[in-house]
């Protein structure tokens, strides 16, 4: 089935939620950001990355990802992390806990995708984290893109799904 409810954790800039409100098949849109100041200086600063805030497809929840998803069970199609390295605040987001509460929020044809690293500075990490999405989801695949602004100029993302 076509993506209709999305959620997207982190992605205070705006970027992730301009692009998603674009799909016409997407009629909802739930972003949370745990820092509400990140948004509005990506408002002033950044208007032409921040212009999905305008959407009234969006919901803006000020908070915890987690506890948003604990809340709300089998209530997506699509989740999107959109999160800083895994040091300090967004570590937790790198953590199997986190997969599978990711899991138990979305739908029975439910996919995921989340920051996932660049394979030439944290390879280690993406491998234990392939390992434990694998035990959670079906289908579980890594793949990357060239962002020349980003160190070593790549950024990984992971990407799970509950259908087979």
């Amino acid at each position: 089935s076509l993506p209709c409810q999305v959620l997207i954790i982190g992605g205070g800039d705006g970027g992730v939620l301009r692009e998603v409100v674009k799909h016409p098949t997407v009629e909802s849109v739930v972003q949370c950001e745990i820092d509400e100041d990140v948004i509005q200086v990506s408002k002033k600063y950044l208007p032409g990355m921040a212009v999905g805030y305008s959407s009234a497809k969006l919901t803006l929840h000020v908070g915890d990802g987690f506890e948003f998803m604990k809340q709300n069970q089998e209530a997506f199609d699509v989740i999107i992390t959109d999160s800083s390295d895994p040091m300090g605040p967004a570590e937790s987001l790198f953590k199997e806990s986190y997969y599978q509460l990711m899991k138990t929020a979305l739908r029975e044809d439910g996919i995921l995708c989340c920051q996932g690293e660049c394979q030439w500075l944290h390879l280690d990490l993406i491998k234990e984290m392939r390992q434990f999405c694998k035990s959670l989801f079906p289908v579980v695949e890594y793949a990357y893109c060239t962002i020349p602004t980003y160190p070593s100029g790549q950024i990984g993302f992971m990407l799970c799904s509950k259908n087979p």
